[in-house]
């Protein structure tokens, strides 16, 4: 054989080299990036069963004579503001995150205060869909925990192949970006003060 065939031969198998790795590191980030997608749909599911099960809650805690009124009305305001904020899926970026969980944990921390402010109310406590959405509320909380949890992993598996070479190469070649993580709420780390948030501090 010709010293010029195995030399173009040589240049023809690196280059099916580097593209059959390019291949499969997108094949690889794009079922990454996807798990993150599908990931963060379950955290949306999580926040909008929330948001779906306080629709009623404000009109049963209006009906509770003398119920504070204020209390109400900041949490209508924060859902108001944390179901105004819409994240596309391919934008998870950290700040986008950031702004989207600080809504979100506004409106959990005012109807975790609600929460405290209506065991005052023993009227309130009689109704049964007040009961009922008690019951749930524990869990309603964890479910959201757990998803942002199962989120950040994923997220986290995504980051981690992006930054490793050469997958970082490939990774800028067709524009994989890094993904933005759930952190802790300010103050998660203390147990919550129930009798700061009946008295709304």
């Amino acid at each position: 054989m010709k010293r010029g065939t195995i030399i173009l031969l040589s240049v023809l198998g690196f280059f099916a080299l580097i593209a059959f790795n390019g291949c499969n590191t997108f094949n690889t980030l794009s079922t990454k990036d996807e798990a993150v997608t599908g990931q963060w749909q379950q955290v949306e599911v999580a926040y909008q069963a929330r948001m779906d099960k306080t629709k009623n809650l404000f009109e049963i805690v209006q009906g509770a004579a003398d119920f504070e009124k204020q209390t109400l009305t900041d949490v209508i305001a924060a859902r108001s503001k944390a179901t105004s904020i819409n994240i596309d899926a391919s934008n998870l970026t950290p700040e986008k995150l950031a702004e989207f969980q600080k809504a979100q944990d506004a409106f959990g921390t005012s109807l975790g205060r609600l929460m405290a402010v209506a065991e005052q109310y023993p009227q309130l406590q009689a109704v049964g869909a007040f009961r009922d959405f008690q019951a749930q509320y524990e869990g309603m909380e964890n479910r959201i925990a757990t998803e942002r949890r199962r989120f950040n992993e994923v997220a986290q598996d995504f980051n981690t192949s992006i930054r490793r070479f050469p997958r970082n190469v490939w990774a800028g070649i067709f524009d994989f970006n890094r993904r933005g993580y759930f952190e802790s709420s300010e103050g998660a780390e203390n147990a919550p003060d129930i009798k700061s948030m009946r008295e709304g501090k």
